[in-house]
């Protein structure tokens, strides 16, 4: 993996300094952790949104484009931005799982599921979302394909294969073979594939599967091209920093992830959080952005729902701390009506719609609060996070972030006890709002707090 050149002992520097960063409660700048930044510019409506992931399969009873299209003034409503659609083209037939086979077996690149409607469909979804001020990127298998997707037996030197010159299915995902992108043809080809949706459908750009399992290079020559259509959003489901170096707007926050459902199981505590960013802080340069989630279509199908996997007070703990720390929130389709079933991956299954005003009502104001408060905003556009110091760091997670327009104080009781802390330092002393009450609320040096176990609270000024 290429790295940035950052020698041993400036890492070891720098990660001293972050220590005394993460502990204190006052700072009025953030260690410059690299003066050469990434190179990737954002599009300027992605700063403030958070993405929402649809499963076009099982939203609604019809599985379709038209029938998901109902649904586009709720979800505007609820003030989600960017439209991630999990894969919208044909399934392949051979070798396929369960009745309907997995969205990830990709029959035609340019081809619509025929289960979803016909292109002019697509077309139609993308335009009435644009209508209502968002953006719609869809999911991208440039890694593998079905075995019967036509370019295996057009171009069978486009694939990877094995001693005896078998086709190579990646891990056991037996209804796939893993193309090959030694082979210049394929890589033309697919970029152009990229180029077809953004120019026929007016897409705002991509959620690319598996992304550090295809070459690097490819993706920085096809973010160059991609924009120069048009403005577009790319997000890598990987964690390895050089790929948002030249290509991707952000990338899966994949292991806070875990150290959320840790915390909620009671095998980590605050003190990982506060170790990841210090390593965090040290990989990325500030202009990147991480994507944060409770779930998302593999954590729900294969893991287990939130509630599972943190119980419902968590979940909404968690849920609205990926709204206040530095990156981008994912909202994974059900989740704003509290959906506790894990849904089914290679078969027909439904979202439950049955409204749930407490988790519909906490959503559209974490979302609301995100976009309209600048020191959330992601990337370079946002404020520095800085940790208040409590008398108990083990288990509350307390922060500020602040720029000379807004301000954020949020305090997160990460334990399943009752918490009595006190708060030290002044980065929080003021007066503020609560976003959820509209109740004022003024701190004074040396406050102290009482959190009920899950509890949090979120001020602004």
């Amino acid at each position: 993996m290429k790295t940035k050149s950052i020698s041993f002992f400036k890492n070891f520097l720098i990660a001293s300094a972050l220590v005394l960063i993460l502990s204190m409660s006052s700072c009025k700048s953030q260690v410059d952790i690299d003066n050469e930044p990434f190179k990737v510019e954002h599009p300027a409506w992605a700063f403030d949104a958070t993405i929402y992931e649809v499963n076009v399969r099982q939203y609604t009873p019809e599985g379709t484009f038209a029938a998901f299209e109902e649904h586009l003034p709720r979800l505007s409503e609820l003030g989600v931005k960017i439209l991630w659609l999990m894969p919208i083209h044909p399934i392949g037939e051979l070798e396929r799982k369960g009745t309907l086979g997995s969205y990830y077996s990709i029959k035609d690149y340019k081809g619509i599921n025929p289960e979803f409607g016909n292109l002019d469909d697509f077309k139609k979804l993308v335009n009435k979302a644009h209508e209502f001020g968002m953006k719609v990127i869809i999911d991208w298998v440039a890694n593998h394909t079905s075995h019967d997707n036509h370019l295996v037996f057009e171009h069978p030197d486009w694939y990877t294969r094995d001693s005896v010159g078998n086709l190579v299915s990646p891990f056991d995902w037996t209804d796939v073979v893993q193309l090959n992108y030694d082979n210049a043809e394929l890589r033309e080809y697919m970029l152009g594939a990229l180029k077809f949706w953004v120019e026929e459908a007016d897409i705002d750009g991509y959620r690319c599967d598996v992304a550090s399992m295809v070459p690097t290079d490819f993706w920085n020559n096809a973010r160059v091209e991609l924009d120069k259509i048009k403005p577009v959003f790319m997000l890598a489901e990987a964690e390895e920093e050089e790929l948002q170096e030249f290509a991707f707007d952000a990338d899966y926050g994949w292991e806070f992830h875990h150290i959320m459902n840790g915390i909620a199981k009671g095998e980590k505590t605050v003190l990982d959080i506060d170790e990841y960013y210090q390593r965090e802080l040290v990989r990325y340069p500030k202009n990147t952005i991480k994507m944060h989630f409770t779930s998302n279509h593999d954590e729900n199908s294969w893991a287990g729902t939130e509630f599972d996997r943190m119980g419902e007070a968590a979940a909404k703990s968690f849920a609205a701390l990926t709204y206040v720390i530095p990156g981008m929130p994912l909202i994974y389709n059900g989740q704003e009506v509290a959906f506790k079933r894990m849904l089914k991956f290679f078969d027909k299954d439904e979202i439950d719609w049955t409204a749930n005003e407490e988790f519909t009502s906490l959503y559209k104001s974490l979302v609301s609060l995100r976009s309209k408060n600048t020191a959330l905003h992601a990337a370079q556009n946002g404020a520095d996070m800085f940790r208040v110091k409590t008398s108990n760091d083990v288990n509350v997670f307390a922060i500020t972030r602040e720029n000379d327009k807004d301000k954020v104080f949020a305090i997160f009781n990460f334990s399943n006890l009752n918490q009595e802390v006190n708060l030290e330092g002044d980065a929080y002393v003021g007066t503020y709002t609560n976003v959820f009450t509209d109740k004022t609320t003024e701190f004074a040096q040396g406050a102290k707090m009482d959190l009920a176990p899950w509890e949090f609270f979120i001020y602004v000024k």
